[in-house]
């Protein structure tokens, strides 16, 4: 059986975008790559070229420092304003970016709806997202109609709805929604890129990726995520919360929203047992935590196919004892590249990996210019071995230049729509999904992502 998914009441309505969006573009100095039907989407969405693009950073508990010290460090960005709950947290980085001799950013915080004074404010031009999950989505759309470009961490929506929402709304303002899908810039993800880019796999036919981690320990902190945000998540959910960072750069490789889309998927999930074990064995039997109901499976497998034909095979566990990894395969009619630890087999050899000497040959000769001329400075960096800051630096490139960035509403949202689709397929033990194409059918004219570069 397959729950088929209409599309949002007037999306149906053609005529909803033109005079509209024509409007849109014109005041925000924003356009299109194409004509026609093509052009009313936001697919190759360019913007005029920002000198120094000025940043707001909203969430600096866990992951927003980091990108305050990437964005402190890179060429033509400047961190102009700076917000959390607890508004000291903003203030400290105000203190480390004057220690470093940066000009001050101006500071909020202190309440629920501080944020939206920074997304109303006229010195920031990028919004940068990084707060629990179910703060994202609301907060980008709140951005894009203030008009400001947004980059949300991962997921950037945990609803179909919440992901129609920021298509329809980017269209409307003609504004960036990128996913900050760091992974899509990981050293061996990229090199798996170009592996796929010139042909060397021939005719991608499967991948598979996941998130394999464990992190039991962290959803039970009281000081880790901000209110055991996490946690409540597991409790009230089941499905594939965070498919991204596996999933993210297997579309690049196989064009997805450009020349090729998800179809349909189905998912099951094991029984939970990791999280009632580790509560049992941290706070004992009778606790309040041990007797809590978790909703999330163990592992979950996530089967997506492809209107091309091809297979993606997605996991998440994030409960049980096991090293970290994102798996990163991907096999075509002439060879396989395997991560965790990085393998590649080729044509005819292919009944064995290749040598670390031949991996190692491989590896420069197809390395990826991101990692050719800044992997140095990326690794020096930090940040996932250098992969936030190569994902900053080159949507900070892009919007200095005026370019599309890399990752659009569109891959935005269909990433982000495996959260419930896979919680829906979970539910009726399997049943296939179908998946939304919000794109609208501009996949089939989207040019592929190139090989992208920072001058």
């Amino acid at each position: 059986m397959s729950e088929k998914l209409g599309r949002r009441g007037f999306i149906k309505q053609a005529a909803w975008m033109g005079a509209a969006l024509a409007a849109a573009g014109k005041t925000a100095g924003c356009r299109t790559l194409g004509r026609g039907e093509a052009a009313m989407a936001v697919t190759g969405l360019v913007c005029p070229p920002m000198e120094t693009v000025r940043v707001g950073v909203i969430g600096l508990g866990a992951r927003g420092p980091g990108a305050v010290h990437i964005y402190a460090g890179l060429p033509g960005i400047q961190v102009t304003a700076l917000c959390d709950l607890y508004k000291e947290r903003a203030e400290n980085q105000q203190k480390w970016l004057k220690e470093k001799g940066k000009p001050d950013a101006a500071v909020y915080g202190g309440s629920e709806e501080a944020w939206k004074k920074l997304c109303e404010s006229d010195k920031v031009d990028l919004v940068h997202v990084t707060t629990p999950w179910l703060l994202h989505a609301p907060m980008a759309l709140y951005a894009m109609r203030r008009g400001k470009h947004v980059a949300i961490e991962v997921p950037a929506a945990v609803t179909v709805d919440e992901c129609w929402d920021m298509v329809e709304t980017a269209e409307k303002t003609r504004r960036h929604c990128m996913m900050l899908e760091n992974c899509c810039y990981g050293e061996s993800e990229m090199f798996a890129f170009m592996l796929c880019r010139m042909g060397v796999l021939g005719d991608l036919i499967h991948g598979e990726g996941a998130y394999l981690h464990d992190l039991a320990s962290y959803k039970f902190n009281k000081n880790g995520y901000q209110g055991m945000w996490r946690l409540n998540f597991s409790k009230q959910h089941t499905g594939n919360p965070y498919p991204m960072h596996g999933m993210g750069p297997i579309c690049q490789y196989m064009d997805i929203n450009r020349g090729d889309t998800f179809d349909f998927l189905t998912s099951v999930s094991s029984d939970q047992r990791g999280l009632s074990q580790f509560a049992v064995d941290k706070f004992g039997k009778e606790s309040a935590e041990a007797k809590e109901t978790y909703r999330l499976g163990d592992m979950n497998t996530t089967l997506i196919r492809t209107r091309r034909g091809r297979t993606i095979m997605v996991q998440h566990n994030t409960t049980n004892p096991r090293p970290y990894s994102r798996i990163n395969t991907i096999t075509g009619t002439k060879g396989t590249l395997a991560d965790y630890p990085l393998r590649v087999a080729l044509g005819d050899k292919a009944h064995g990996w290749m040598s670390d000497a031949e991996l190692a040959a491989l590896k420069a000769k197809y390395v990826h210019p991101l990692w050719d001329k800044k992997g140095e400075a990326a690794r020096k960096s930090g940040g996932h071995g250098g992969m936030d800051y190569l994902l900053l630096l080159r949507l900070g490139y892009c919007l200095n230049k005026g370019l599309p960035l890399d990752i659009s509403v569109y891959d935005t949202a269909l990433w982000s729509s495996v959260v419930e689709l896979s919680e829906r397929s979970v539910l009726k033990r399997g049943a296939s999904v179908d998946v939304p194409d919000f794109t609208r059918g501009g996949w089939k004219r989207a040019a592929p992502l190139g090989i992208v570069d920072v001058g």
